[in-house]
């Protein structure tokens, strides 16, 4: 059997397997939950999320990649391990894979990205940098010497940077995404209306009503939570007015962060960007009006890729084909093999 090339979107909140000339092959949370007495992993995944807050006090779940990156090396290292033994069951010979990872990520984060990746049974594991993966997810022709700026924003990271002849002209990464939204969700409805919520009814609040560009008073959405002066559960509404005094302030250093990256560009490529306009992808891109506010703070025209979640992933797995044309992005934190 012919060799397998694996991409893996080491992702904060999910992590995403593609399978070179396949397509997506995996979709599960980054959730394990294990046994605080044996450390033992006893479910990881869907399995693992649908245990969120529903168990018993000997078992926790943990999320093990944040902000991007690797906090806690052995649950990273079952986590990877569990899902490529998940699409390789039948492989006969180890899958070369590549991981995106974020573009400020250091060396000490890198390794440990190589070694659960290694420990997982790769037999040579490339690193790609997060807005070269989305950039060819979102079906751009990085390889062109025409400038192409990317936003990539997800759970943990937004990735802002600048693209041209397969590398990162200029970059930056913040860890202000979608993680973050979701926790000022959470604060608010606490200190307002000292009603406790789990950051999964906040995410589903954040889809439904959440925005940041010209929002109104007439969308609402009720809230079911736990008031924490009672004890009792609670059902409250609140409006899009009310969520974007919180959210923006995170939004706005989204923004700053695109004009950081674009003060730095070279003016040679500024003309291509403002022609090529802004592509953004991530789960965060789909917040409401985020576009509409870069658009207006930089003057440059925005689009949200098609499946803007799955682009990372999808950009990964098809680095394969750009072995020979890619440079700083898929051999700056150079190639492992075992």
């Amino acid at each position: 059997m012919a060799g397998v090339d694996l991409g893996i979107d080491l992702g904060t909140t999910k992590i995403i397997i593609y399978r070179y000339g396949k397509g997506i092959v995996l979709e599960e949370p980054s959730v394990v939950a294990y046994h605080t007495k044996t450390e033992k992993v006893v479910a990881v995944g869907h399995e693992a999320l649908r245990m969120l807050g529903r168990t018993p006090a000997y078992i926790r779940t943990e999320c093990p990649i944040r902000d991007g990156v690797i906090s806690n090396h052995l649950f990273t290292e079952y986590l990877i391990k569990e899902f490529v033994k998940k699409v390789s069951k039948s492989f006969l010979i180890k899958p070369r894979i590549a991981i995106c990872i974020p573009s400020a990520i250091t060396d000490v984060e890198a390794r440990a990205v190589v070694e659960a990746a290694m420990s997982a049974g790769a037999r040579k594991v490339y690193l790609v940098d997060e807005p070269i993966a989305a950039a060819i997810g979102a079906g751009l022709d990085i390889a062109k010497p025409n400038g192409q700026m990317m936003v990539d924003s997800g759970g943990g990271t937004t990735d802002v940077a600048v693209i041209a002849l397969g590398g990162i002209v200029a970059s930056y990464s913040m860890r202000v995404a979608g993680n973050s939204f979701d926790e000022a969700i959470v604060k608010y409805l606490q200190s307002e209306y000292k009603l406790a919520i789990g950051t999964s009814v906040a995410e589903r609040i954040k889809k439904e009503i959440g925005c940041v560009f010209e929002p109104t008073a007439e969308v609402t959405t009720t809230v079911k939570g736990r008031n924490l002066v009672t004890g009792y559960p609670e059902q409250i509404t609140i409006n899009q007015m009310e969520l974007f005094e919180i959210l923006r302030p995170f939004a706005a250093e989204i923004v700053m962060g695109v004009r950081n990256v674009l003060e730095r560009t070279p003016p040679e490529l500024t003309g291509d960007i403002f022609e090529n306009g802004i592509t953004m992808t991530g789960g965060t891109s789909q917040l409401k009006g985020l576009d509409k506010l870069i658009e207006e703070n930089t003057g440059v025209s925005v689009r949200i890729a098609e499946n803007p979640r799955d682009c990372v992933g999808i950009g990964t797995g098809k680095c394969f084909d750009m072995l020979d044309d890619l440079k700083e992005g898929f051999t700056r934190a150079s190639t492992y093999i075992h």
